[in-house]
């Protein structure tokens, strides 16, 4: 089920040079931060990307104007501050959510929460007001109370539907395709490991046992593995020394699910992505599972599928933390004034 057919933007350089053209409005929200500036240029650069609408509380314009004089055919169009919000929204197929504040060393995406569950409430609250229809992809952390924020917010206007928001899990499967490929002299590009449960330390599952091609590591080497892929976050937070957390490689995920989404919007069979979903999969209302894509989202949960012992043992205790930050999500939604 995982082959190159799960991977079918198995590098951005094959995405941006499909000679496919299709018209799809996507706006970006925190399109001049750390993460929004690189992603807003990999979306200039695709040919699935006709209008590309930029939105944060500062610099907009300047980005859009950096950006609308690249060759390519999407048109950009930058705006900034809360009165134009719905404006950068209208007409907008596909969302993508980078806004908030990043990471220092010592803090945790939980660390962020207060800061970010604001800033995420009030873009999901625009989102259900002007483009109730579109894609909703949510990176701003922490994703596991996040999306369902975005999704109590959508429910409180009567729109939300569970198969269009999603929580971007894409740089986790990133991270453990190049670190298996790494320890094996393998190509990157043709390794796909299945990532599921959630976005945050012990509840990021790489399911190894899953990988194509198939690979075996000795125990400990596959606890150390796991524990990499699990707080590979944190490793790119230290080396930044204060300056912020993963940009480059997040863009570069935030755009490979967007393409992928994109994709099978157009009609593409085959397209399998991770993300954060609302799922019936496990006791947790939310859980990152690899998903079918088609044209109205998500068209079938492919669900956990055969685990491992020592998977099934990562599933257990990611539960109760998890569980913890649905509740967090829910609960800043429903003593909102």
């Amino acid at each position: 089920m995982f082959s190159r057919i799960a991977r079918p933007t198995a590098t951005l350089v094959r995405s941006l040079s499909t000679s496919s053209q299709h018209n799809a409005k996507v706006a970006v929200l925190g399109a001049s931060g750390g993460i929004g500036q690189p992603l807003s240029l990999l979306l200039k650069n695709s040919p699935l990307v006709s209008e590309l609408s930029l939105y944060d509380i500062a610099h907009t314009p300047g980005v859009a104007a950096d950006l609308s004089h690249i060759e390519t055919r999407a048109t950009v169009t930058g705006y900034m501050g809360a009165d134009q919000l719905g404006a950068a929204l209208k007409g907008c197929e596909v969302v993508v959510i980078p806004a908030g504040v990043p990471r220092k060393p010592g803090m945790t995406r939980d660390d962020l929460f207060n800061t970010n569950a604001t800033i995420v409430a009030t873009l999901a609250d625009a989102c259900a007001r002007h483009c109730p229809q579109a894609m909703i992809c949510i990176i701003s952390n922490p994703v596991n109370s996040t999306i369902p924020i975005t999704s109590e917010v959508m429910k409180k206007h009567g729109v939300y539907n569970p198969n269009r928001v999603f929580g971007v899990t894409t740089l986790d499967i990133v991270r453990a395709n190049t670190f298996v490929a790494e320890l094996k002299g393998l190509d990157p590009a043709r390794v796909n490991v299945p990532v599921v449960g959630g976005h945050a330390g012990k509840t990021i599952i790489p399911l190894i046992s899953r990988c194509t091609p198939k690979v075996e590591f000795p125990a400990d080497q596959l606890s150390a593995l796991t524990g990499r892929i699990q707080e590979a976050g944190t490793e790119v937070v230290k080396a930044k020394a204060g300056a912020g957390s993963a940009t480059l490689s997040m863009a570069y995920a935030g755009a490979r699910f967007t393409f992928s989404l994109l994709d099978a919007m157009n009609g593409k069979e085959g397209v399998v992505e991770c993300a954060f979903v609302r799922s019936e999969e496990t006791e947790c209302k939310y859980f990152s599972t690899p998903l079918l894509l088609g044209k109205n989202g998500i068209e079938k949960n492919l669900g956990l599928g055969k685990l491992s012992v020592f998977e099934e043992k990562l599933v257990a205790e990611a539960m109760d933390e998890l569980k913890g930050s649905i509740k967090n999500g829910e609960d800043f939604v429903a003593n909102m004034k």
